[in-house]
């Protein structure tokens, strides 16, 4: 009758949260592991979508490309 469903929103949190707070992470860095892209998908209340990635170049921390999308969801 309601959506989003505060109840089914709820189930199984009290498993899922630990693992990820555990696992999930903004950047991940370890020797020879880590986080090599960053993707921000960002939709308004009229279908606009804000599409930005940022990917790290030659596995070096300092040189990043970020590229950028605009576009409109069809309905």
């Amino acid at each position: 009758s309601q959506l989003p469903d505060p109840a089914i929103e709820d189930q199984g949190k009290d498993y899922i949260r630990p693992i990820l707070n555990k696992y999930a992470a903004v950047c991940v860095r370890c020797p020879g592991y880590g986080t090599r892209t960053n993707t921000v998908i960002l939709v308004d209340s009229e279908g606009w979508v804000t599409f930005t990635e940022r990917n790290m170049i030659n596995a070096d921390i300092n040189q990043w490309k970020t590229s950028t999308y605009e576009f409109k969801l069809h309905s």
